[in-house]
C-alpha cells in the first residue's frame, strides 16, 4: 500500500488547500468552523496552511461540518476533473494517519452521480479510531473483514467480527473501529449515501 513520499506530500498540500477552500466557499471564519467542530482555531489554521497533517477523528470533524464523507473529501483532493470509470491498483488514492494506525485506500472513489463508494482500511494492532459522528448523518455501510479481527461500536452495540464477517450498519451517531491484534485488521467498506 505504499506510496512514495513525494506524492504522499503533495496530496497534503492539496487536501490542506481544499479544506481551506470549503470554509472560504461557506463564508465561515476559523472561529465559526471551530464552534461547529470543536477543533481549536489554531489548529484549523496549521491545517489550512499545510503544517500539520489531520488525524482520522480530525478530518471525520471536518467532514460532518461539510457535508460530505471522507472520501468525497479526498477523491476531491486527488483529481479536478471526472473520475475515470476505471481505478487501477496503482492509481488508488492512498491515505494514511500514522498517529492511529489507519491506512484509507480509496478503491472506487466517490462520483457526483453515484451513491457508493469501495474502500479498503488497514488498522494496525492496537489501532482504535473513534469517531464523534456520522460526516452525513443516515450513512449506510457495509464492513467485510477480510484479515484479522475488528472491534466495531455503533453507537452503544459492540460487534466482534473475524476474517469473513459482515456487518451492515447505518450511521446516526459514534462509531469506533478497534484492531485486538495481534495481525492488523484489513477491511472492505462499501458506503452509500442516503
Amino acid at each position: 500500500m505504499g506510496i512514495p513520499e513525494a506524492a504522499r506530500d503533495e496530496v497534503e498540500v492539496r487536501l490542506a488547500g481544499r479544506l481551506a477552500r470549503l470554509r472560504g466557499e461557506r463564508g465561515w471564519s476559523l472561529e465559526e468552523l471551530s464552534g461547529r467542530t470543536g477543533v481549536s482555531r489554531s489548529t484549523l489554521s496549521r491545517l489550512e496552511r499545510g503544517e500539520i497533517s489531520p488525524t482520522a477523528a480530525l478530518l471525520n470533524r471536518l467532514c460532518a461540518a461539510y457535508g460530505r464523507t471522507m472520501s468525497r473529501l479526498l477523491a476531491e483532493v486527488e483529481a479536478e476533473s471526472e473520475p475515470p470509470a476505471l481505478v487501477r491498483a496503482g492509481e488508488q488514492a492512498v491515505w494514511r494517519d500514522e498517529t492511529s494506525g489507519f491506512t484509507r485506500r480509496s478503491v472506487s472513489p466517490p462520483h457526483p452521480g453515484l451513491r457508493g463508494e469501495v474502500v479498503e482500511g488497514l488498522l494496525r494492532p492496537g489501532a482504535d479510531l473513534a469517531y464523534d459522528g456520522p460526516p452525513v448523518p443516515g450513512l449506510e455501510q457495509h464492513l467485510w473483514l477480510l484479515g484479522g479481527a475488528l472491534e466495531v461500536t455503533v453507537g452503544a452495540a459492540v460487534h466482534a467480527l473475524g476474517p469473513g464477517d459482515c456487518l451492515r450498519f447505518r450511521v446516526w451517531e459514534g462509531t469506533r473501529f478497534r484492531c485486538p491484534g495481534p495481525d492488523p485488521a484489513r477491511y472492505a467498506l462499501l458506503v452509500v449515501l442516503p
